[in-house]
């Protein structure tokens, strides 16, 4: 447990950016450690892969095999350019799955984790997903009891992130209907985020939060936040528990 921190009177938090903060923690979580082996012990050879809502790449990186051919679609510039400097190189097609535009050759698997179109309109997602998989259809779907929002909500008190902590995997299953996963696991993970500085964070999540400049929960954030810090090398770890399920349909 760390000390709390002096926070500056206007602690600099516009160049925070909540893609950019989420890829870092994936960076630094043993999300790929953890879920990538359950993924390969209910799939069949991964083989050609198109990875939909790719983010940095490092979970379909870590799937994808040494000949294979790898087709992103992700719509955030800021992710785009994380892999536009992987070593792997992948096509990177620059819209949302739902765009009509999206010309994607099919591939052996198609991949989709920690997606919106899950739990907007699973159904029509999954029908996307066939359009472009020769073999099987991966996603990987949040599944702890927790605040699915504002980044490491699951740090701050429920009256104060406000969320639905329905885990999202009783959200998605429902509205399959039959057409539910010829498998499906899960495993739990560690999000672990390393922040350089803590106060730009803490007002960075008040900001998102709604929170006006001189409203006092401000200090209190921060004060919470600090509490749970954890001293690195980079700077200070905040963490919380994601558990992610992975449903797997193999395509006849």
């Amino acid at each position: 447990m760390t000390a709390a921190l002096s926070c500056p009177a206007e602690p600099n938090s516009s160049s925070l950016d909540p893609l950019a903060l989420y890829a870092s923690a994936i960076d630094s979580s043993d999300y790929v450690a953890r879920v990538a082996p359950l993924i390969r012990s209910l799939s069949s050879e991964i083989g050609d892969l198109v990875d939909i809502g790719a983010g940095g790449g490092q979970l379909g990186a870590a799937l994808l095999g040494s000949a294979s051919r790898w087709t992103t679609i992700e719509p955030s510039p800021v992710m785009q350019a994380r892999l536009a400097l992987r070593p792997e190189r992948p096509l990177v097609i620059p819209l949302g799955w739902d765009d009509e535009r999206v010309v994607c050759e099919p591939a052996d698997t198609v991949l989709a984790a920690t997606m919106p179109g899950y739990f907007l309109d699973p159904l029509a997602f999954l029908a996307r997903c066939r359009q472009w998989a020769r073999r099987q259809v991966i996603w990987a779907v949040p599944a702890q009891k927790a605040p699915k929002g504002l980044i490491l909500a699951a740090c701050l008190p429920r009256e104060w992130h406000g969320e639905d902590e329905t885990p999202g995997i009783d959200l998605v299953l429902p509205r399959l209907g039959r057409d539910l996963p010829g498998r499906m696991d899960a495993i739990d993970w560690t999000f672990s985020l390393v922040l350089p500085d803590l106060p730009a964070f803490a007002s960075f999540q008040a900001d998102r939060l709604g929170w006006a400049p001189g409203d006092p929960r401000r200090r209190e954030l921060l004060d919470h936040l600090s509490k749970q810090a954890v001293p690195t090398d980079g700077g200070l770890r905040l963490s919380c528990h994601r558990r992610s399920a992975i449903l797997v349909w193999t395509l006849s």
